[in-house]
């Protein structure tokens, strides 16, 4: 993905555009880290340092920064949260009519959704957006339940299971949105080969910490992967994917350069971890 950057008469102020439609058809502006609470592209950008509003248009990211900052410092780590972003294919604002959209159920399941919505809503959102998360329902087919883990929410993940197991006789598996969308670069045969890596070598191995990785997708020369359960927030995170798992990614398919964390490491659960700014 590559993201060409305009700058302005303000030298504050720069435009990110990712070669794709951001918001269609209007511009909306975001001026501190509440009022982005319902984009997971601008929380993304207000994380950076320095960071003092976001603006989404039809084909661009609009970003100020506060008058100390550095765009040398700056511009790389917005580069990234916009590639991650669009990789973890989230939507650049959240909205009920949205989400309303996207629900997908066999409307003979209409009652069994009800349930789940009912429980999610009253039992399950008021704590993870107390904590700064989401989640939303996304949709239901043959007792899985697919969700949308938006910031800190993923941490969450175990109890969610847990309370829908208990209550809905018919639930089966909890499911990522994220996961639950087609990626052709996961049947390639590279991807095929990362994957099998992952499922026979790696996660057995990370397991024993209580951790897992997923692969999200393979494009190109670059594999993304994201960090869960006690990889995400681990201050060994980093090391663990230098040292180990890009080492064995790059041996088992040596046309791969690049291996990329697309984690919310800031919602994580170790305490231990610092994010770095």
């Amino acid at each position: 993905m590559f993201i060409q950057t305009e700058v302005s008469s303000d030298p504050d102020l720069v435009k990110f555009l990712p070669g794709r439609t951001v918001l269609e058809g209007k511009e909306v502006t975001f001026s501190d880290p509440v009022s982005a609470a319902r984009s997971p592209l601008a929380t993304r950008l207000f994380d950076i340092e320095s960071v003092a509003e976001v603006a989404f248009g039809d084909d661009f990211v609009r970003v100020t920064k506060l008058k100390d900052g550095d765009w040398q410092l700056m511009k790389p780590a917005i580069l990234g949260a916009i590639m991650e972003h669009y990789v973890a294919d989230l939507p650049t604002i959240l909205d009920d009519e949205a989400d309303e959209e996207e629900e997908d159920f066999d409307p003979a399941d209409s009652d069994i959704v009800t349930e789940i919505k009912d429980l999610l809503s009253t039992r399950v959102r008021p704590a993870i957006t107390e904590s700064g998360g989401d989640l939303k329902f996304r949709g239901y087919r043959e007792g899985r339940v697919i969700v949308e883990f938006i910031g800190s929410a993923y941490t969450y993940r175990t109890g969610v299971e847990n309370l829908l197991r208990h209550y809905v006789a018919e639930f089966a598996e909890l499911v990522d949105y994220r996961d639950s969308k087609p990626k052709p670069g996961l049947e390639t045969a590279d991807g095929k080969t990362v994957q099998k890596l992952f499922d026979e070598k790696i996660n057995p191995s990370v397991a024993t910490h209580g951790g897992h990785i997923a692969l999200v997708d393979v494009q190109g020369d670059t594999v993304y992967i994201r960090l869960e359960g006690g990889c995400q927030g681990c201050g060994m995170a980093d090391v663990t994917l230098k040292q180990g798992v890009e080492v064995e990614i790059k041996n088992a398919v040596p046309s791969i350069a690049h291996v990329l964390d697309v984690t919310d490491h800031d919602g994580g659960a170790n305490p231990y971890y610092q994010p770095g700014k």
